[in-house]
């Protein structure tokens, strides 16, 4: 089988650990960097950024011609998008021309954009276009199943960490203290600000949080995105903060998984889907809103060292136990696009130019 993955093409992106696993398990693949191509383009130079806003650009013209070359180059049995900003509807259509099978993953709801890089129009008119859609959000997949009558398959996020990484974790000092790692959007500058004025004291982690806080019980710090660093973060504060965006209020997100994978203290917003996949007070820690989330900050500070390396261990297992991490999100998804393919597969002689 011969997959073509048109994904960000950035280092830690959601499709490569995809890729890496589709290969490992003897899958053909290749990945087409849409979203490298544009950001290399955008943020060059200042004129390129102008002519891109003034629409003026044809840098997703000259991506989507390159797409339809490596398409017909690679000869795939199906295309799998992620996301798909870059790649308009008339591309996705010229390859359902070709009898190939079309795919969606979209790590933000294609339905809710809460900001310039969350979606946009080639997302919404490219929706109804693919056999099928994969989704890590359960409202994401009743909506698309109900207006688009498109199957739809839940694939909730992971984590993907070796023991080797992890036992180098666990060697970290424990800091008796609350972090959040991630960047700035309005709602959860909001809601870190009431925090501190609560009292509560905590560091934070990302680009740019200057610009959103200035108070005493906030310490800032650059991001940390990749390798050690950023799982040693997420392990060595006593409680790590998890924050839903507006598209995800009763969903999960990427540190659903990576906080409790590395045997991180999860204190996360009360959704439907962390309910389901830990457990409250022994895996995680959730709160309703600002108030809560204070006195369970300090609730898991006052916790004794011992009770508190039971739950890191218990978010662990279960993380572990339970298959969250994604060499078995991949072999899920595989077995899908398997039994989805199976009947349609083409021949290379099938393949029209």
């Amino acid at each position: 089988m011969k997959i073509f993955i048109v994904g960000s093409g950035k280092k830690g992106a959601l499709e490569d650990f995809y890729t890496s696993y589709f290969r490992e398990a003897g899958i053909e693949v290749y990945h087409f960097p849409a979203l490298k191509l544009f950001s290399d383009y955008y943020y060059k130079n200042f004129v390129n950024k102008l002519a891109f806003k003034s629409k003026l650009s044809l840098i997703y013209k000259q991506i989507n011609l390159l797409f339809k070359k490596s398409v017909e180059d690679f000869r795939p049995d199906l295309v799998w998008v992620f996301k798909g900003m870059e790649i308009f509807p008339s591309s996705l259509k010229w390859v359902k021309s070709k009898k190939l099978k079309l795919i969606n993953y979209n790590p933000d709801s294609p339905f809710i954009f809460s900001g310039s890089g969350s979606g946009n129009k080639n997302i919404t008119k490219s929706i109804a276009l693919y056999d099928f859609h994969f989704t890590y959000n359960l409202s994401v997949k009743k909506q698309i199943e109900e207006e688009y009558r498109i199957k739809t398959f839940f694939l909730p996020f992971g984590f993907d960490v070796s023991e080797e990484t992890y036992n180098v974790c666990c060697q970290e000092n424990e800091i008796e203290k609350a972090c959040f790692v991630g960047n700035p959007d309005k709602q959860r500058a909001e809601f870190l600000n009431a925090l501190a004025e609560l009292g509560v004291e905590f560091d934070v982690y990302g680009a740019n949080w200057k610009k959103f806080i200035r108070h005493k019980n906030v310490t800032i710090y650059p991001p940390v995105i990749y390798g050690d660093e950023f799982w040693k973060t997420l392990r060595k504060y006593r409680v790590q903060l998890n924050l839903m965006r507006l598209h995800n209020l009763d969903s999960h997100n990427m540190r659903s998984f990576e906080i409790p994978g590395i045997g991180g203290i999860m204190l996360a917003q009360d959704t439907t889907e962390h309910r389901m996949f830990f457990e409250n007070e022994k895996e995680i820690f959730l709160f309703s809103d600002v108030v809560t989330c204070g006195q369970q900050i300090a609730k898991i500070i006052s916790l004794s060292k011992q009770h508190a390396n039971q739950i890191r261990e218990a978010a662990r297992n279960r993380s572990l136990n339970s298959g969250y991490n994604y060499k078995y999100r991949a072999m899920y998804a595989l077995t899908e696009i398997k039994s989805f393919l199976e009947p349609a597969v083409l021949s290379k002689k099938e393949f029209i130019n």
